[in-house]
């Protein structure tokens, strides 16, 4: 064999070995992509619930008995403004803009959410709170965003929103923003977890 030959030979077997590396790199580089596939979804949930994005919001088991054995503070009067903004193709508002209520209350108001679609789609509701601090004074005893809502084509539905506003609320607070994000719930089987509707059986 020549010298020639002998460094032809030499250089193959280097590419070849060079190669045979970056294959199994890339076989590495392919199980890991796999692998963080299938841990993004429970990552995804750990994310929503720290972010409270794609979260449901939670009830509170002891709703009843605060909305029961809270005094009404007429002393004072807490404006709450209404809003609704969405991600994707609802349309969706309150029926009023905003009510006047005493701390302490039982109040009712309603939404209206309207799938424009020609096909069945699963939303969801995060509400918002403007002041921040009135998140934990806003007591909801029944709310569309406990669940997520499963509309057909074209329908509307009206769904009520009953809260209580603390009276530890603090007292410089007059005003509060209810403001809800409704958004399409990609993936998800329609026809699980609907919550009942106002005038529903």
């Amino acid at each position: 064999m020549t010298d020639r030959e002998r460094d032809s030979a030499s250089t193959n077997a280097s590419q070849g070995a060079r190669n045979t590396r970056m294959l199994k790199k890339l076989a590495v580089v392919t199980v890991m992509m796999f692998g963080f596939g299938y841990a993004l979804i429970p990552l995804y949930d750990v994310f929503c619930e720290i972010t409270g994005i794609n979260f449901l919001t939670q009830a509170d088991g002891k709703k009843e008995d605060f909305a029961r054995n809270t005094q009404v503070d007429n002393s004072r009067s807490v404006k709450v403004v209404f809003d609704a903004n969405t991600k994707g193709p609802w349309r969706f508002h309150p029926t009023m803009s905003s009510v006047s209520v005493h701390p302490g209350e039982l109040t009712t108001v309603v939404y209206e959410i309207a799938n424009q679609q020609d096909k069945q789609m699963v939303g969801q509701a995060i509400p918002s709170y403007v002041p921040m601090v009135a998140a934990q004074h806003f007591k909801k005893l029944e709310c569309f965003c406990f669940s997520q809502q499963d509309l057909k084509p074209h329908e509307a539905r009206s769904f009520p929103v009953v809260f209580v506003v603390d009276p530890k609320l603090p007292k410089d607070v007059t005003e509060i923003t209810l403001s809800y994000t409704f958004f399409e719930i990609p993936g998800r089987v329609a026809g699980a977890d609907v919550a009942r509707p106002v005038g529903g059986s």
